[in-house]
């Protein structure tokens, strides 16, 4: 268990969201639905009055942890030895490109790979443009 939280490792602490903000009080919304063994259906609907933007990003960011805690658990048994190819099954093969050091899709080894999207989505929902975490500032287009 100790492996699943080294630093070096691919698991990233839990993005929190600061306590008082309108995220906060809607991420606690979506735990108590998520924990009440409420329809799913109806946990993931927009509460009444509260910005679309906020109550999908509260989901997003959450989803990503999640999912993090989840490939914390198993990085450990996929190596670069044992999981050389990021795959979908025989079927489908994943290859990374990212037009900075990967300008071409590139195949990788499996946790090369997971550790390079991590990486991304953890830039993404950092971005403030992207994901503002000031009620207000989205701009309208």
């Amino acid at each position: 268990l100790k492996q699943v939280f080294n630093k070096d490792k691919t698991f990233r602490p839990k993005r929190k969201f600061e306590p008082g903000t309108q995220r906060f009080e809607l991420h606690k919304r979506a735990q108590a639905s998520l924990n009440s063994g409420v329809d799913l259906k109806a946990a993931v609907q927009l509460p009444s009055g509260e910005d679309q933007n906020d109550w999908v990003a509260v989901h997003v960011v959450d989803f990503f942890n999640r999912i993090n805690l989840i490939y914390g658990t198993i990085c450990e048994f996929c190596t670069e030895r044992t999981c050389p190819v990021m795959s979908g099954g025989p079927k489908y093969e994943y290859r990374w490109q990212d037009d900075t050091k990967y300008k071409k899709p590139t195949a990788l080894p499996a946790p090369q790979y997971m550790n390079l999207l991590m990486d991304w989505i953890e830039v993404q929902i950092n971005n403030e443009d992207i994901f503002p975490t000031s009620v207000g500032e989205c701009e309208e287009e």
